[in-house]
């Protein structure tokens, strides 16, 4: 005996259990555990693992039942069925019956063997060691994951998805009985193309159940009398660039993620009806994410995988793109933290020149004075420059770091202005990333693409700055009173659109009241798409994604939650030029508005770097007794201050606001100093050494329009030293240039400083 056992020991030892590996078979499953996507294994075989606790218990009952009734009973063998099969083939001149167990069945899917009586052997060895090494469940677990089911379905799971489209836990008495008897010919009883044949094969297991008293007969005559009804035949297909990149080397056979697959469904028809909608070549991405637990509901990477002339495997929510204008609001919202600013605080939107940098608005045109809040509705890109210069480039780029937004800047480059124009590159995950901050405290967080990942946060904003941020981004920028006199009010969308240099990237972010989009719209390769711009191509599709997301919250009967306002947001009444709190009735009080605050402060009005704080804003002057503008060692002069517009407003201001206006007229016999606030005069609108080419027609003539910056008060302009007139305070010049060739345009103001461009027009 002792010596059997050795010999068993050492042949199992010989000969081991050739135990499954999955390989290469995965799946990707939505949170519900839909499957997204299938990767098949070398042999092009689909797998759905499971469990006996995952598979409905009328299935268990059912192949229990019709395969192997003592299966918890026997050793791997029931001599019993062995010997009534032999019996019944040997009478019957052929095979009728195979007596085998689950066990024996299993055994044969591990090791195959051919139907001789060596095979046999090899089959009752296999069986053998089966019971030897595991538990009864966990060969019944081999048989739900390793049965074939038709073609490359293996297991009852993948069946169930592939036949029924549901899970194994949800089927039915009658479907139960179907996916029982599949395994025992699973090409002749294919019910996708032999319904009959399969019909007939689940109605004798359902019968079978009845006789054994294993099911009422009531509820066989019932699942006897449902029609075959089988699911369209549909691959999973869905989030393929999500399954891509979650499918990596040392994933589990099951890849779960939190994507809603109704969700991703709908959305990935929304955006291939948008297809014809877009530019040959033109790509476009969607991210969909729940603001609670920054869970991934949506991931549309492209419009369509298989689309090869639109880049469609190429996954744009992880590529690196220009951000173009969407890194505004953190600018704004960190400068409120800083305390540079507050919501109304007066800006410049004037043409100005950081060396050889010369940033421009999008429209092409400057508005002069703009509020914060304006300013950052309207996308406005000199105030942003404005705000970036006080804040400090390579600051504003460590502080989204530190807040979960890196910006990818050329190797040795160092941040720069143009950084909030979109100089740098960004991954649309990221920026929705840091757009959660709006929602959840001034706190972003990364996107959760598993249930397994950790919600990690981080800070980006105050509580109060993210607050007023997204109230001007939802365009409900000016208090009109007590904020907390609001707090039935519930969040609306506020949204962001940004545009990269040359038309390249087309996006558009929202916050809503549940769910945060980003949508990127461009071509992968990069190539600029003239007349592609935030607003027109990716503002339209992210509206759509929230009114579907809208409609379904409301047809599920789900609230929008009330945002409450921080303690630290105030309203005060601040009046420009100085940006402070005063009486309406004072002569300094220009121009009254309701500001959002933090902490109660306002902050004065911010000056650009060369217009020192204080130069521009209050001026002092001296007055003699009739009021006329005295110096200061004159016999009656008084002192008194006034407050004046930054001096490169002047263009931009109706004429009773100006300087001129504002200040006392000058004494003739004890005239006044001069201004101190009088700005460098430049010209803007044509720069030293352009080429200028003149219209398609060959004798059309070429219009120019250009302005004056800073200086005061009347400037005379000269073109090739013959004048061309005078501009009083508007400081524009429109001309015609008649002829090809060098042209030098000068301006002089009234202060005498002069300005000189030189160029050329070309035909």
């Amino acid at each position: 005996m002792v010596l059997v056992c050795a010999l068993l020991w050492l042949a199992d030892r010989i000969w081991p259990l050739p135990l499954p590996e999955d390989g290469l078979a995965r799946v990707v499953l939505a949170e519900d555990g839909t499957p997204l996507w299938r990767f098949a294994d070398a042999d092009g075989v689909w797998r759905y693992p499971v469990q006996t606790g995952e598979v409905s218990a009328y299935y268990l009952e059912a192949l229990l039942t019709y395969e192997d009734r003592w299966f918890y009973q026997h050793p791997g063998v029931n001599p019993l069925a062995l010997g009534r099969a032999v019996w019944q083939n040997l009478s019957g001149g052929r095979v009728l019956s195979g007596g085998s167990t689950l066990s024996m069945q299993v055994a044969r899917l591990l090791d195959p063997h051919e139907r001789t009586l060596l095979g046999k052997s090899r089959q009752l060895w296999r069986t053998a060691q089966l019971e030897w090494h595991l538990s009864k469940d966990q060969i019944l677990n081999l048989y739900l994951n390793r049965a074939p089911f038709g073609g490359t379905l293996q297991g009852v799971a993948a069946a169930s998805w592939a036949y029924l489209g549901k899970s194994p836990q949800q089927l039915t008495r009658s479907e139960a009985a179907l996916l029982a008897v599949l395994p025992q010919a699973p090409s002749r009883l294919r019910p996708d193309r032999h319904p009959g044949r399969a019909q007939v094969a689940r109605d004798k297991v359902l019968r079978r159940l009845a006789e054994y008293q294993v099911w009422p007969q009531s509820a066989v005559n019932e699942a006897l009398e449902e029609p075959l009804l089988l699911a369209p035949r549909l691959e999973p297909s869905l989030a393929p660039l999500l399954a891509r990149r979650l499918n990596r080397p040392h994933s589990p056979p099951l890849i779960r993620t939190t994507i809603d697959a109704s969700l991703q469904r709908r959305l990935e028809d929304l955006l291939l009806g948008w297809r014809a909608r877009l530019p040959e070549h033109t790509s476009a991405a969607i991210v969909v994410v729940e603001t609670g637990n920054m869970a991934v509901r949506a991931y549309l990477g492209s419009v369509d995988i298989n689309d090869a002339r639109r880049f469609g495997h190429v996954d744009m929510i992880s590529a690196m793109r220009s951000p173009g204008s969407t890194l505004k609001p953190f600018l704004y919202g960190m400068a409120m933290d800083a305390g540079l600013i507050h919501s109304e605080s007066l800006l410049q939107d004037v043409p100005r020149r950081y060396g050889d940098y010369r940033p421009g608005n999008f429209s092409m045109g400057f508005s002069g004075p703009v509020s914060a809040s304006s300013a950052l509705a309207l996308s406005l890109n000199l105030p942003a420059v404005q705000l970036l210069e006080a804040y400090g480039p390579k600051r504003f780029a460590a502080d989204m770091r530190n807040g979960g937004v890196p910006l990818s800047l050329p190797a040795l480059a160092e941040p720069s202005l143009a950084l909030i124009l979109g100089g740098a590159g960004s991954r649309l995950e990221d920026l929705v990333s840091g757009y959660s901050a709006l929602a959840r405290g001034g706190k972003s967080a990364r996107l959760r693409l598993q249930p397994q990942d950790e919600l990690r946060e981080r800070r980006m904003l105050s509580p109060g700055s993210a607050w007023i941020i997204r109230r001007i981004l939802s365009g409900q920028a000016r208090p009109d009173r007590d904020p907390h006199a609001e707090l039935v009010q519930r969040p609306s969308l506020a949204w962001k659109t940004g545009t990269s240099y040359g038309f390249r990237d087309a996006l558009a972010i929202g916050v809503g009241p549940r769910y945060l989009i980003g949508v990127w719209v461009g071509r992968p390769d990069g190539t600029p798409v003239p007349g592609q711009f935030g607003l027109a191509s990716a503002a339209p599709l992210m509206l759509q994604v929230h009114d579907v997301l809208s409609n379904r919250d409301s047809q599920r009967g789900i609230v929008t939650p009330v945002e409450p306002v921080p303690d630290t947001v105030a309203v005060a009444a601040i009046c420009w030029p100085l940006g402070q709190p005063l009486s309406k009735r004072d002569p300094d009080c220009r121009r009254q508005r309701f500001a959002w605050t933090l902490d109660h402060t306002t902050p004065p009005t911010l000056l650009a770097a060369d217009q020192p704080l204080g130069v521009g804003l209050r001026e002092k002057i001296w007055v003699d007794a009739r009021g006329l503008r005295v110096g200061p060692q004159c016999s009656t002069a008084q002192m008194r201050e006034v407050a004046l517009w930054p001096a490169p407003l002047e263009p931009w201001l109706p004429r009773i606001e100006r300087r001129e206006a504002r200040l006392p007229m000058a004494s003739t016999q004890c005239p006044p100093p001069p201004l101190s606030s009088v700005t460098e005069l430049s010209i803007a609108g044509v720069r030293d050494g352009d080429r200028l080419r003149r219209p398609a027609a060959s004798q059309a003539a070429l219009r120019l329009s250009v302005s004056a910056l800073g200086g005061d008060g009347r400037r005379w302009w000269f073109l090739n030293g013959a004048p061309l007139g005078d501009s009083e305070h508007q400081a524009a010049l429109n001309t015609t240039l008649e002829h090809v060739g060098r042209y030098e345009l000068s301006v002089l103001d009234q202060s005498g400083q002069t300005a000189r461009v030189e160029f050329s027009v070309v035909q």
